[in-house]
């Protein structure tokens, strides 16, 4: 059964079948391309164009081809090129010719529109719940943890000592603003194309605005070539999932160089880790690397939806077919990404020892410049001397906090012998006491407002 096949006197070629089929992927969406066909049969009655009856017989049979789809008995033919022909094939088979007034005045391009939204708001959710877990899970870790110091580094050198509690919530902020696109995305999702028919509107009068109430949308389009031609909330999807990706692949980044031998600040649990089929002594992050290596394919997916939608000068293009499987398996990778991240990160050991051994007494430059400031130095003097110490050590190739008193006063009289107290990194975090910094009652305060955010 073709939708479109009444002016043709030959069936479309194999390979050109093959080509133009798309039901391999969109089969996925055929919850909701029922779902909106009861709603359009409920608006062509409303309209006038189905009797009571006839709305009736048509809602009994979309619930059956329902059913066999929530039971997984639904058989589809070769001849189903879209999910949208082998629901009415299927409907016609259980009603009869009756199924052939489903389609009035509604186009498979106000269709697939609308089952596309619809999938994605009811996706949108499921991908949020999973943010929210690995959420959850730094924030245990941030608990958990509280106490350990580790090694701040920026451009990969030792900077300054931080908590590693102020660590975890660094990744806990970096995802709630994946977080707060996401559900901005739901308010450009939930706008109706249906009823806009293939380009220029349906001529008969539905009621669009209770079709919008009917199916959970927001409002209808108020442009019918915008409605069918619309695809920016598929790319604004994979923008979200690509730079989600991003933030999964530093997160991963990071722990993967932390699990190293040279670091050994972390070990993961075996349940996330792998082995090596040569050396029996590896255990290897793959998980972490997957995960890395799914940034570079979401990337992908929104540069290949892009270069699609660049070039289309009509309401809708055949091109538009290409837009669904990108946001399918962005969707899917992610949630196999935020599962696996979220039990690795539970699971994980750290090793607090090794990270307050790794942090040199360089990392308090910058505390010995406070040092000075606090005695009235200007702060570019400080930082001058302290620089100059720092070249003394090395030049001497001792660390900096066994420069004797009087090296440090030669470099500035303001050099006191309570200097030694500036090369504590304890005292140091303590002393990063303003809003948002690593000091134990900032990271508490910071932990609350985690929690709260998190609901």
């Amino acid at each position: 059964m073709k939708l479109w096949g009444g002016r043709f006197s030959e069936n479309l070629n194999t390979l050109a079948a093959r080509m133009n089929s798309s039901l391999a992927f969109d089969q996925r969406l055929a919850e909701v391309d029922i779902r909106g066909s009861k709603a359009w049969a409920k608006a062509l009655a409303g309209a006038g164009i189905l009797s009571q009856e006839e709305l009736e017989l048509l809602l009994q049979g979309l619930e059956k081809v329902a059913d066999e789809f929530k039971g997984s008995k639904f058989v589809f033919q070769e001849s189903d090129e879209d999910i949208h022909t082998a629901v009415e094939r299927r409907l016609k088979e259980f009603i009869g010719p009756l199924a052939g007034k489903l389609h009035t005045g509604r186009s498979r391009n106000d269709q697939v529109a609308t089952d596309f939204r619809l999938w994605m708001l009811e996706t949108i959710p499921h991908l949020d719940g999973q943010l929210k877990e690995l959420q959850g899970t730094l924030i245990e870790r941030a608990e958990r943890d509280m106490g350990a110091l580790l090694p701040g580094y920026t451009h990969m050198q030792q900077a300054q000592p931080v908590l590693l509690s102020h660590w975890w919530l660094w990744q806990f902020w970096m995802l709630q603003r994946d977080r707060d696109r996401l559900m901005n995305l739901v308010e450009e999702t939930s706008v109706l194309p249906l009823g806009c028919g293939a380009l220029a509107g349906s001529s008969f009068p539905v009621d669009r605005f209770a079709l919008a109430t009917e199916l959970g949308f927001r409002r209808p389009f108020p442009n019918s070539l915008d409605a069918v031609s619309d695809r920016d909330f598929a790319a604004g999807f994979l923008f979200w999932a690509a730079l989600l990706g991003v933030h999964l692949s530093r997160l991963s980044e990071a722990l993967i160089i932390y699990s190293s031998r040279e670091f050994g600040f972390i070990r993961l649990s075996d349940a996330f880790s792998t082995g090596s089929s040569l050396m029996p002594q590896k255990k290897n992050p793959d998980l972490l690397e997957l995960t890395r290596a799914q940034s570079g394919k979401l990337i992908g997916l929104l540069t290949g939806l892009l270069a699609v939608l660049k070039g289309l000068p009509s309401a809708y293009d055949k091109d538009l077919q290409e837009d669904k499987p990108a946001v399918f398996e962005a969707a899917d990778r992610l949630a196999d990404s935020l599962a696996v991240l979220s039990g690795l990160i539970a699971t994980l050991e750290i090793n607090a020892g090794r990270m307050r051994a790794a942090i040199d007494p360089q990392m308090m430059a910058t505390d010995l410049a406070d040092y000075l400031v606090r005695k009235g130095v200007p702060f570019r003097q400080a930082h001058e001397a302290v620089g100059a110490a720092v070249q003394k050590a090395e030049a001497s190739g001792k660390p900096l906090s066994m420069l004797p008193l009087e090296t440090w006063q030669e470099i500035h009289p303001a050099f006191e012998s309570d200097i030694l107290e500036a090369f504590s990194a304890e005292i140091s975090v303590k002393n990063r006491v303003a809003y948002g910094g690593t000091a134990p009652q900032e990271v508490l305060e910071q932990l609350a407002l985690a929690r709260q955010v998190l609901g």
